[in-house]
């Protein structure tokens, strides 16, 4: 199936009334501050919600309108994608949207007009484009282990999309892998044919920091939006206890990401920070045009060399961003109030409309 033809979304947006726009997404993910976000901005918003899932939209009043569905999946539906049209709607894409749409149903037959640039999403997904964009762009990376066979030190082994963590581990040998793989497969986090798309990279030792961004077309000006770090079960219940006791359990860690904090780098790293976003946005624009467009995240590892290595990106907004639902140390100092990021990509939209330049943010 061919690629949605973008004159057909403009043709949509430009039936739209510009005063009377709604803000759509799943209601999940990070919805929350890109529905309170929109409403400060003036716009009117729809959640479409799996049946029991509105309670969060009702109980913090950020939704006026809400689409009840059978499953998320059914956003892609011809009968959803109208009214979300006659509702005049832009959508706000996260990483649930993303997974429950599909990225084929995203780049063929979803055609509302969305915030940002759909094409770029597939090259957060698929770990071999990802690492393309990084290796164009001078950011240091982690060094790739091409076969299982080959691990003789620690690794970290991913998998492709949106997992949140799920299916994340550490090996230090072929053995090791070979046994974490089978775990997975027991426990039916990943199935066989996944075992082909695993990505194995060095383990880089340090902190982490997602770092978040947001690539503003119309000023053609990367900002620092927030930065956070994560809650990852099981290893972080393994490192609360004693060394001695941790064999004894018998766990395999795991990275599933269950919650964020919010945290501040040290200043002299910032340089560094705005040189990474700097350098992929820019790369971004000759690969995928017109390349970051909106928010999008850097998962990086800082070590003792205060080195910051960029090991993972999100090409929409994280689930980090909740951290900074009232405004980030970061994203304050630009407009001198509390800024959220979906308050950020509403005024995004706000201004493209003011200036009658919506069409460039629109895919």
């Amino acid at each position: 199936m061919s690629k949605i033809n973008r004159k057909q979304i403009l043709e949509i947006l430009d039936g739209y009334d510009k005063e009377d726009i709604t803000i759509a997404t799943l209601g999940s993910h990070s919805s929350l501050h890109m529905f309170q976000g929109a409403k400060a901005e003036g716009f009117r918003t729809a959640v479409i919600c799996e049946k029991g899932r509105e309670v969060p939209y009702k109980r913090f009043g950020v939704a006026d309108e809400f689409i009840m569905i059978d499953k998320y999946s059914d956003i892609v539906n011809d009968d959803l994608q109208q009214q979300l049209i006659d509702m005049n709607s832009i959508v706000f894409p996260h990483g649930s949207f993303v997974a429950y749409a599909g990225l084929d149903n995203i780049e063929t037959i979803f055609n509302v007009p969305m915030f940002g640039n759909r094409d770029i999403l597939r090259w957060e997904a698929e770990r071999d484009l990802e690492r393309k964009l990084m290796i164009k762009s001078g950011i240091r990376i982690p060094k790739k282990i091409n076969d299982p066979a080959d691990i003789d030190s620690t690794a970290m082994v991913k998998f492709p999309g949106a997992r949140g963590g799920r299916g994340y581990f550490v090996a230090n040998s072929t053995e090791e892998f070979d046994q974490k793989i089978d775990a997975m497969l027991k426990r039916k986090w990943i199935e066989e044919e996944d075992i082909k798309d695993a990505h194995i990279e060095e383990y880089v030792l340090g902190c982490n920091y997602c770092i978040h961004y947001f690539f503003s077309e119309l000023k053609d000006e990367v900002e620092l939006m927030g930065v956070d770090s994560r809650y990852e079960s099981t290893i972080d219940g393994l490192v609360r206890v004693p060394a001695k006791d941790q064999l004894d359990i018998g766990a395999d860690p795991s990275y599933v990401i269950t919650g964020n904090h919010p945290v501040v780098m040290r200043e002299s790293l910032l340089p560094q920070v705005f040189d990474i976003g700097d350098k992929i946005t820019e790369t971004a624009k000759g690969l995928i045009p017109p390349g970051f467009n909106g928010p999008f995240c850097m998962q990086t590892l800082v070590n003792d060399d205060l080195e910051v290595v960029v090991f993972e990106m999100s090409a929409r907004s994280d689930g980090g961003t909740n951290t900074f639902m009232n405004g980030s140390q970061y994203s304050y100092l630009y407009f001198g109030e509390p800024l959220s990021m979906g308050r950020r990509m509403a005024l995004e939209i706000k201004n493209g409309i003011k200036e009658d330049r919506l069409e460039e943010i629109i895919t």
